[in-house]
């Protein structure tokens, strides 16, 4: 029996005013801009058009119609097993740190190829270089120490000629490095983003993809188990030694022997408990500013790091050399 019809919020107003993804999915735009999307579009309980989102393959296609429609992305996929990010909140991280860049650049998002970022953990999905090349012009190298996801996002900036000069791809041959081997000599980015793996261990990354599944739809048993395995990721997208506070904190370390080479340095994190740790590690590493941002991802609230270690002087430097 269908529920009496729900009333929703016109926009969602958690997410940043720029995100093109404030408003609730209209199924019928994007199964016209991607048709495939049509065969997963079903009534949910209360009569409203939607998908079953803890099945991988209707989100993957949710996926590509949101990247044909909004950001001109024809060909997209990801491997068989590996994470499908959430357009939205992703979409919400490059709007954000657009707007520290704006912070120090009279209000203005400094725009356009010459604005060259670095994506540490790029995955198979390349979905942070798709999205600030679309919105901002920006252009990207974007690093991982799995080999499967730089030749998946390869393939993508390959089959995309509006990425092809726009992205560069560096496999990262020790996944204990961030920046070592793939910054090279003399080489400046403007900023660095960071989506790392959350959690200590894989049985941890396991239980939160239960708890996810749960959330999404009563499934039990069997097909619980099954839709956890589809969502579950890579171990190396998924967590490390340590978890995230090890990785942000190493992070941050390394930064310094490149202070240099990048005018902001970022990472997301995603536990509020581990900020005062991480604001312990910035004080040991020296950083000449830091803050952090707060950002809404659909019912939770999730933060970006963010620290340079140039004075003010050098910033004044760095912004009269690239980005006047």
């Amino acid at each position: 029996m269908q529920q009496p019809k729900k009333k929703h919020p016109k926009e969602k107003s958690n997410i940043h005013p720029r995100n093109k993804h404030r408003e609730r999915y209209d199924f019928a735009v994007l199964s016209s801009s991607y048709p495939e999307l049509g065969e997963f579009v079903r009534p949910n309980k209360y009569g409203d058009d939607s998908i079953d989102f803890s099945d991988p393959e209707a989100v993957k296609s949710l996926n590509k119609a949101l990247l044909k429609h909004f950001y001109q992305i024809s060909n997209w996929n990801v491997p068989a097993g590996y994470l499908c990010p959430p357009i939205p909140g992703r979409a919400d991280y490059i709007h954000h740190i657009a707007d520290v860049l704006a912070s120090v650049n009279e209000g203005a998002v400094p725009k356009g190829e010459r604005i060259r970022c670095l994506d540490i953990g790029v995955g198979a999905s390349c979905i942070y270089p798709v999205i600030g090349n679309s919105e901002y012009g920006w252009s990207f190298v974007g690093s991982d120490s799995d080999a499967v996801s730089i030749e998946s996002a390869s393939r993508i900036v390959t089959e995309n000629s509006k990425l092809a000069s726009k992205v560069v791809l560096r496999h990262q041959n020790n996944s204990q490095d961030y920046f070592n081997g793939i910054v090279q000599e003399k080489e400046r980015f403007d900023l660095s983003i960071c989506n790392p793996p959350f959690h200590a261990s894989m049985a941890d990354a396991q239980a939160g993809s239960m708890r996810k599944v749960k959330n999404l739809k009563g499934h039990k048993g069997r097909k619980l188990q099954k839709a956890v395995l589809n969502f579950g990721g890579q171990a190396s997208e998924l967590c490390c030694e340590g978890g995230e506070i090890r990785f942000v904190s190493d992070m941050i370390l390394q930064s310094r022997k490149f202070s240099s080479s990048c005018f902001w340095f970022s990472s997301l994190v995603s536990k509020q408990s581990n900020l005062d740790r991480i604001e312990m590690v910035l004080k040991k590493a020296k950083v000449a500013e830091s803050k952090i941002v707060e950002m809404g991802q659909g019912n939770k609230t999730s933060r970006i790091v963010v620290w340079t270690f140039l004075d003010k002087d050098q910033q004044t430097q760095w912004k009269m050399d690239r980005w006047i």
